[in-house]
């Protein structure tokens, strides 16, 4: 991968660069792909000085135009398809074929975001249902909600970041980007792709700063809604600090599956060794915790051992290649240190458990207790445990056993376990049949208790990201 040796940002349709700078190396081998300028406190300063300009600029170009942009973006980002793709896989340790897929899906949601700009909807509302009512007509119209801070995380540097941006153009919303240190470099490529679509050039700013200054911008009062996705601790902190703006949290979870009885027990156990060894379980919904019904446990461990041991592991730039590095050394050491603290505390190791630099060992735990780190918390790593379970009642509560609530899967035939299931969880979503690592772009994404506030999917984070007005009007006669 061929990157300059040092990368500016984005101001204004600018491109600026500063003496301070911020390496980018790649999680597998360290290698140093590029060093990225940080903002200042005057870019800050300048960023916020711009906002309302920006906001009047972005609202008023029309539905259309703002349809033609993004399908626009979504296009330049399928021309230079590879080069994203290799940019991506190269700064977040992303294997080369998830990498080529969430390319895919950030194309998907610029073109949904193309055409939900062109029906955003409004209402007529009938006034005389209550007397006093009569000679009155009132209509509600979305309006956009003005400029929109986003903090985004490493492990979708595309995807994730199209999430934000592509809803926030589609409703005529400035955007203000702060992209995760380690992957940053994906970011200011779409950065130049925006450049050509004809939109004002201070609809979107790209900021890499420190934690700083992003708090800064977070209390600010020109920004009218933060979108933050990342950890639990930090987005509820940021949370406190953004006093009455509109604030969207996506803070992850610990994903689990339930197998029934009557599960397609193949179908289950290859789905769920995708969803929790997948991009090295560096996922908010990867699948950490599995509950299988006592009749199928034992078969089902063995099975999902034999597949677990043969994932390709290691350098993400093979094309064979299924668990690559962790994002830096630092967080395999800790996933590490949660496996062994587990053993210590009784946990069984039934495969993995080894680090080698920054990649860690897929890796099966059974015989875990609910306040174990591996259970308890988002482990952000290549682990799952598994558990029996004897009456789905008992699944479902150690299922909701957790501070977390983002989706959840579970794997039968029966409609009464599924409309129980569906009754009883306290996720975001579940899904049937299938792991809860699936996620369409269009659908509403987001969780409960502490994995989050608000929507994102296109259309839901729209309707976030608007305002709606009513225009009441009294009829002369």
């Amino acid at each position: 991968m061929s990157i300059s040796a040092v990368k500016p940002f984005l101001i204004n349709g600018q491109w600026v660069k500063t003496s301070i700078l911020e390496s980018v190396r790649s999680p597998y081998s360290g290698d140093l792909l590029a060093k990225v300028c940080q903002a200042e406190p005057q870019h800050i300063d300048d960023t916020i000085q711009m906002m309302k300009q920006a906001a009047r600029e972005l609202a008023a170009v029309p539905a259309h135009g703002r349809a033609r942009a993004l399908a626009h973006i979504a296009d330049g980002i399928a021309a230079r398809h590879e080069e994203f793709a290799k940019t991506l896989s190269g700064e977040a340790g992303k294997p080369l074929t998830d990498a080529r897929r969430e390319i895919d899906r950030g194309i998907q949601t610029f073109r949904l975001a193309a055409e939900e700009s062109t029906r955003i909807p409004g209402e007529t509302i009938p006034m005389d249902l209550t007397p006093g009512g009569e000679g009155y007509t009132a209509t509600v119209k979305r309006f956009p909600l003005g400029p929109v801070l986003g903090i985004t995380p490493f492990n979708f540097p595309l995807n994730l970041v199209a999430h934000k941006m592509a809803p926030c153009f589609a409703a005529g919303n400035p955007f203000v980007l702060k992209p995760a240190p380690q992957t940053p470099l994906t970011a200011l490529l779409l950065g130049e792709v925006f450049l050509t679509t004809g939109l004002p050039p201070n609809a979107l700013t790209i900021l890499p700063c420190s934690n700083a200054l992003a708090e800064h911008m977070v209390e600010h009062q020109v920004f009218q809604a933060l979108s933050f996705t990342g950890s639990m601790t930090v987005g509820w902190m940021l949370k406190g600090k953004a006093g009455y703006k509109r604030t969207l949290l996506e803070l992850g979870g610990n994903a689990g599956v339930i197998i029934e009885p009557d599960a397609d027990l193949e179908t289950a156990v290859t789905r769920c060794v995708a969803g929790g060894y997948g991009y090295a379980g560096q996922t908010c919904i990867s699948v950490q915790r599995i509950f299988v019904h006592q009749s199928h446990y034992d078969q089902f461990l063995q099975s999902f051992v034999k597949k677990v041991q043969i994932l390709p592991t290691g350098d993400p730039a093979l094309e064979t290649t299924v668990v690559g590095p962790l994002i830096n050394e630092q967080a395999a050491i800790r996933v590490e240190a949660w496996i062994q603290e587990a053993v210590s505390q009784g946990a069984t190791l039934h495969t993995g458990g080894n680090r080698q630099g920054s990649v860690m060992e897929p890796t099966v735990l059974t015989n875990v207790s609910t306040t174990m780190k591996v259970c308890c918390e988002e482990i952000f790593g290549p682990v799952v445990t598994i558990s029996p379970y004897t009456t789905l009642q008992e699944a479902l509560d150690l299922m909701n056993d957790s501070p977390f609530g983002l989706q959840a899967g579970i794997f039968t035939q029966n409609i009464d376990a599924m409309y129980q299931a569906y009754a009883n969880l306290e996720v975001g979503a579940v899904l049937v049949n299938e792991i809860p690592t699936f996620r369409a772009d269009h659908m509403p994404y987001g969780g409960v208790k502490q994995s989050g506030l608000g929507r994102e999917g296109v259309r839901y984070a729209i309707q976030e990201l608007t305002e709606p007005k009513l225009l009441i009007v009294k009829s002369p006669r």
